[in-house]
């Protein structure tokens, strides 16, 4: 054997096997391993802005989750709350809150983060120029920092859920924020977050890259793009084309389509949204009448709307809070669908011959939110309640909601604090701009019952003794007093590439955070 011609041989093999890989590598022809750090991911929602407290809808803190911290974060499937910029927090008494942050952590512009950072972002809630979040600051009484990593805040009123709520206050810097242009804040983020904002071009894409300087250590995906697709056709056919890795808000008339496509894989959890039928009470009205309120429910056919409307992708409600939330009531049943018991009531009730109400929901926010609302409107029909139907686009729907203009609506809910009492403060506690009840009850409807049994809640610290208190005041607001219709809980369905290797658990608020994906 000729030793030296087969070692001539084998190195001439190793020098073309390098000069491939060098090709590859200079050409860009290893895209496998490049697409592993990088993510096309088409939302079903997209940002109104870049300035973290000026929208406090699920759309928009989804967004800048990516690109600010706050003083806590919920973590996984399960949504624990953990430690985020503050390394652990202590309630000192009813009405103070202490925090003791995180040393080490800069800004995605290098500036060091501090208790100078935390005061500045919480007084910059108050503001309704640049905030949404106005309550929250408007609660708040002082601010102490006793030293660049420690921050005594309290509040004028005990906020039992305070701390609850520290996932969705986002913390700015303090110097960048106030030397740049307004118009800039509003469009360049600068956080501490898990990304950076590369490029965003409205109503196209957002361009995020991996801040490899986190705290929490770099995210495993360097670089994610993100299409805010509204329109769920145009979202299927991005997906089915491989355009793009990953949808959420997969509509319920596509589901079968998508689970049949080999190519692809549907990911699906139960929702913590509820949606729900309010109303109003004043005086005079016919819904100021217990009776009414109840053959209203009784008329509403949910099983069908459930099996039809949402085409199985959703679970009945007899209350708005769900199963983690403190004050969920499971004793709490569904009042049965009985047009006959709700003809009944209306004729004891004085409305025989019924009665028109104009019943307003958006058509843009919810999972098949128009149909439901034209389903309701027909059931209501078959009783004698004649309904005028206002659908229409939620930027126009909630500013309604915000104002009380409405006597009967179509809405969605689920507490980011996993607390009812802030639930009920906000949406059905008597309007009270002044402390900031009933921020959120479009319709004026006004319980003293309720109202005082909430207000008791109050000082209650012990999650235990609170969640029987709040799960007797649920009893009474959805048995005794019909506060509201339930209607069911919605199903948060997402579909990824199969062979994409992306790992992806939902959030219960159905934000998606991306430090959190791997693939």
């Amino acid at each position: 054997m000729n030793t030296n011609r087969k070692g001539g041989k084998m190195r001439k093999i190793y020098f073309l096997a390098f000069i491939v890989f060098l090709a590859a590598t200079l050409f860009g022809l290893t895209t496998p391993a490049l697409a592993a750090s990088t993510m096309v991911v088409a939302q079903d929602e997209s940002p109104r802005m870049m300035n973290p407290h000026g929208d406090d809808s699920d759309a928009g803190l989804q967004y800048m989750a990516n690109f600010f911290d706050g003083l806590l974060q919920r973590k996984g499937p399960e949504g624990t709350l953990s430690p985020a910029l503050a390394e652990r927090w202590e309630r000192l008494d009813l009405l103070t809150w202490k925090f003791y942050l995180r040393k080490g952590v800069k800004f995605h512009n290098g500036n060091p983060f501090t208790a100078a950072d935390v005061k500045f972002s919480f007084e910059r809630l108050s503001n309704p120029d640049v905030s949404e979040f106005i309550n929250t600051g408007k609660s708040i009484a002082s601010i102490e920092t006793p030293d660049d990593y420690t921050v005594v805040i309290k509040t004028k009123d005990p906020i039992p859920w305070f701390a609850n709520n520290m996932h969705q206050v986002f913390m700015m810097d303090k110097e960048s924020t106030e030397s740049r242009d307004p118009g800039e804040v509003m469009v360049k983020p600068i956080g501490t977050g898990a990304y950076k904002l590369e490029e965003w071009v409205k109503g196209s894409y957002v361009r995020i890259e991996a801040n490899e300087d986190y705290w929490e250590g770099a995210p495993p995906i360097k670089k994610v793009e993100i299409r805010p697709i509204t329109e769920s056709s145009t979202r299927f056919a991005a997906l089915a084309s491989g355009q793009v890795d990953m949808v959420t808000g997969v509509p319920v008339e596509l589901y079968d389509k998508i689970r049949s496509n080999p190519k692809l894989e549907i990911i699906s959890r139960p929702a913590r949204r509820s949606i729900f039928l309010s109303f109003g009470n004043a005086p005079g009205s016919p819904m100021a009448d217990i009776r009414v309120r109840k053959a209203m429910y009784r008329a509403i056919n949910e099983e069908e709307i459930i099996s039809k409307v949402m085409r199985g992708h959703a679970a009945p409600a007899a209350q708005i809070p769900d199963p983690p939330t403190i004050g969920y009531n499971d004793e709490l049943k569904r009042l049965s669908y009985d047009p006959m018991e709700a003809t009944k009531l209306l004729k004891e009730a004085g409305y025989e011959k019924g009665f028109s109400v104009t019943l307003t929901g958006p058509n843009d926010r919810y999972i098949q939110d128009e149909q439901i609302a034209e389903a309701v409107a027909k059931y209501l029909a078959k009783v004698g309640i004649k309904v005028n139907l206002d659908v229409k686009p939620k930027s126009i729907f909630f500013p309604q909601v915000a104002k009380g203009e409405l006597e009967f609506y179509l809405i969605g809910w689920f507490d980011g604090t996993f607390d009812m009492g802030r639930t009920y403060f906000k949406l059905a506690h008597s309007r009270d701009e002044e402390k900031g009840y009933g921020e959120l009850n479009g319709a004026n409807y006004s319980d003293p019952e309720v109202d005082k049994l909430l207000e008791s809640t109050a000082n209650i610290v012990d999650p235990q003794e609170r969640g029987k208190i709040l799960q007797q005041l649920n009893k009474t607001a959805m048995v005794d007093k019909i506060a509201w219709i339930p209607l069911h809980y919605q199903v948060d369905l997402y579909a990824i590439q199969k062979g994409k290797g992306i790992n992806f658990q939902p959030r219960p608020d159905r934000w998606m955070v991306y430090k959190e994906i791997s693939k």
